[in-house]
């Protein structure tokens, strides 16, 4: 069951977004393949299988099972990808240095770089099915935990304004409550970046073994969240680990649930009224 949901949930996208969304489950042997790649894909691109593997210290067949692991045909095909991905990010280098200026560049440079692998990695057919259950769902209820309960407190907002009820739950046993008493033809979505928060996984979990129709959030193909996911959105992320940042993280995430808002307003035809009624609700709250 589990090997099923996840060949299902196999990501579209370009060569470098599926490599960071797959690191953590490669062997060691392919981790060194894509964590060079990640490093080199400018020369890569333009070498050869063997050109490649002597590069890494590597066998041809570790690349031919490090391109099938991700979900291309073959080397061919994965090139054909990564020359994309160098042909989109152009060649703007992330500055280095320690001040202030410098960092802001730097975290400037990464959000783009993310924000551009997260549009690679949507997939609108996946998208268009979540937002098709969110426009006709009773309730919609969101879980996360720490930054991604963030998101979901954004989220859930966002669908108010369309007149959806939707809740969130940060706290997991008011979440597990909540979702044991959603109402059938409800939604549950779960953000975990890592696809690896017990408490959002637990629910998603608990929500699919109800049979309602859940959705993960995540920017990790195979993790467990993934496996009680209707669908799957994924996200990217090139979270710096020297200064804990993780603009790039909420960034990626706010973009893919922005899409799904867009997606959802154009099913629901009275949205814009919905609009303009939330918005009025609020005029004596500002000056």
């Amino acid at each position: 069951m589990t090997q099923t949901l996840v060949s299902r949930f196999s990501p579209p996208g370009g060569a470098l977004g599926r490599i960071r969304l797959q690191a953590d489950n490669l062997s060691p042997s392919l981790r060194r393949v894509a964590d060079h790649v990640l490093q080199d894909a400018e020369n890569v691109v333009h070498q050869t299988i063997t050109e490649l593997a002597t590069s890494v210290g590597v066998g041809e067949a570790t690349i031919t099972r490090l391109c099938r692991k991700l979900d291309f045909a073959g080397f061919h095909a994965f090139k054909i990808a990564l020359a994309a991905d160098v042909l989109g990010r152009g060649n703007r280098p992330i500055p280095q240095g320690g001040g202030l200026r410098a960092r802001a560049s730097r975290l400037v440079a990464q959000t783009a770089q993310t924000l551009e692998d997260t549009a690679q990695l949507l997939d609108p057919e996946v998208l268009e099915q979540v937002a098709d259950r969110l426009a006709r769902a009773p309730r919609a209820d969101l879980t996360g935990q720490g930054n991604s309960g963030l998101l979901a407190i954004y989220f859930a907002h966002r669908l108010m304004r369309l007149g959806i009820t939707a809740l969130v739950h940060t706290d997991p046993h008011l979440a597990a409550v909540a979702i044991s008493t959603a109402p059938r033809g409800g939604v549950v979505i779960g953000l975990s970046s890592s696809g690896s928060t017990i408490d959002t996984v637990q629910h998603l979990h608990l929500a699919h073994s109800q049979g309602h129709y859940t959705v993960a959030l995540t920017h990790r193909a195979r993790s467990p969240i993934t496996r009680y996911a209707s669908a799957v959105l994924f996200t990217s992320t090139q979270e710096d680990p020297l200064s804990d940042s993780v603009l790039g993280t909420l960034t990626s995430q706010a973009l893919v649930l922005e899409m799904l808002y867009g997606a959802v307003l154009s099913r629901r035809p009275e949205s814009h009224t919905m609009l303009r009624v939330t918005a009025e609700s609020v005029v004596e709250k500002k000056y």
